[in-house]
């Protein structure tokens, strides 16, 4: 029995086989990198979560073949490109395009994705998706970590939670999918805090997820409160637990693209449990048997009855004492 609908099944039943992601570093900043509206990036970022991400200069081509090598023993014949690293639309839209244009027509990448932020979607990029999206999929990713206005001023995330709702709404009236990242474990939310980002994250329309536990990176912002003992990581079990409350919250139609994350060993400070992936993964797996849980069996709202009108109109919101829906 699967107990939440996997990427990996998504996967098979879209394109008829096993299909693996390749990164690509396509040589992006942030606008809370670059001055626009910080400079010290994201409270946890070490660099940009592009640490396994081949560099694409003008030349895709030649970085596909890069990328390919690093598989080349998974006998893969399809492929996702994944422009992973910092902000992928944040460039002139002649650049991304060229970029962009490049790797779709590659005849063995079966679909674009893109990370980037609510914030850096104008109206031009918008289009260039959409006409991208008409030749083969494009699926967008977006960075949002939590719904908690005190966590996310404290992460420096840079953007209020209405700005990921506008950029949901014209990513659907695009029909782009879009996935969603959400950090576990952030310094101060509350297991329940952690599950109505869930919660919310599923109500907003959205066609996939990704669940990240917070790594704690060496030269991080993040790593000086650790150590001067302002919070503590998760343990695995804590970890589990709080990740089952999730699942369990998600509509059972969103796809689950991650259930935990990967970080460069080299420059991981904690918790150190997360550097084994396997038995991570094996740990959560067994757990969700023995817990007997499922996908959405706690969905208060499942997906075929999310608002439309609602969605349109841009109402479904936080609270301001962020502990209930309105």
């Amino acid at each position: 029995m699967e107990r939440y609908r996997s990427l990996n099944s998504c996967l098979r039943e879209l394109f008829g086989e096993k299909t693996y992601k390749l990164a690509f570093d396509g040589g992006f900043t942030c606008p809370v990198r670059d001055g626009t509206k910080d400079t010290r990036g994201c409270i946890f970022c070490a660099g940009g979560s592009g640490d396994f991400a081949i560099p694409v200069g003008d030349d895709f081509g030649r970085a596909m073949e890069m990328a390919k090598s690093v598989v080349a023993d998974k006998g893969a014949r399809k492929f996702i490109a994944y422009f992973q690293s910092y902000t992928g639309t944040y460039a002139p839209v002649e650049r991304l395009c060229s970029l962009y244009s490049q790797a779709i027509s590659h005849p063995e990448v079966a679909a674009l994705s893109i990370g980037t932020r609510p914030d850096c979607l104008g109206d031009d990029v918008l289009e260039l998706l959409r006409e991208l999206n008409r030749i083969k999929p494009v699926w967008i990713e977006l960075g949002l970590q939590t719904i908690h206005p005190a966590t996310a001023g404290y992460i420096r995330r840079g953007f209020d939670l209405a700005v990921y709702d506008e950029a949901v709404r014209q990513l659907r009236e695009r029909e782009i999918t879009t996935i969603v990242h959400m950090i576990i474990g952030l310094p101060g939310e509350t297991p329940e805090m952690i599950r109505q980002t869930a919660e919310y994250i599923g109500k907003s329309g959205v066609q996939g997820i990704k669940l990240q536990l917070l790594h704690i990176l060496r030269g991080t912002d993040l790593e000086k409160d650790w150590l001067a003992g302002k919070f503590k990581a998760l343990t695995l079990e804590e970890y589990i637990d709080i990740l089952e409350q999730c699942i369990e919250s998600l509509p059972p139609d969103m796809v689950i693209h991650r259930l935990t994350g990967d970080g460069a060993k080299r420059s991981l400070i904690a918790p150190l449990w997360s550097a084994d992936k396997k038995t991570v993964l094996n740990a959560i797996n067994s757990a969700l048997e023995r817990d007997n849980v499922t996908q959405g069996a706690k969905c208060l709202q499942c997906h075929s009855e999310r608002s439309e009108e609602s969605l349109s109109k841009g109402t479904l919101r936080f609270t301001q004492d962020d502990t209930s829906f309105i």
